[in-house]
């Protein structure tokens, strides 16, 4: 997270929405352990990684409608066995749980 601090500060800075989505859980092989971290502007702005660049798309997505309005902060999950985590490239063999909120500082 201490690596997104200086995009966070300017993007609130300029009065953007922030998301945060952070790496809860990791079952079996994951590409980042718990702790790894990802914020989203309103605009689509990204700084940091959850996953190595292999769920990006799809937490970018996330954090959009959440800032957006269409769906509540909480867990999701992407896992090797789920059709939609395959599709968006997480073939590492396990799930990954991100807790995905809008930052309010």
């Amino acid at each position: 997270m201490n690596e997104l601090l200086d995009d966070i500060d300017r993007w609130q800075t300029n009065g953007e929405r922030i998301a945060i989505a952070r790496v809860v859980d990791v079952d079996g092989s994951g590409p980042r352990g718990p702790g790894a971290a990802m914020a989203v502007t309103s605009s689509g702005e990204v700084a940091g990684s959850v996953s190595g660049g292999c769920v990006e798309g799809a937490v970018v997505s996330e954090a959009l409608a959440i800032l957006n309005g269409e769906r509540k902060a909480g867990v999701i999950t992407f896992g090797y066995s789920d059709d939609d985590a395959f599709a968006v490239g997480l073939t590492c063999g396990g799930t990954i749980h991100l807790f995905i909120e809008e930052l309010n500082w």
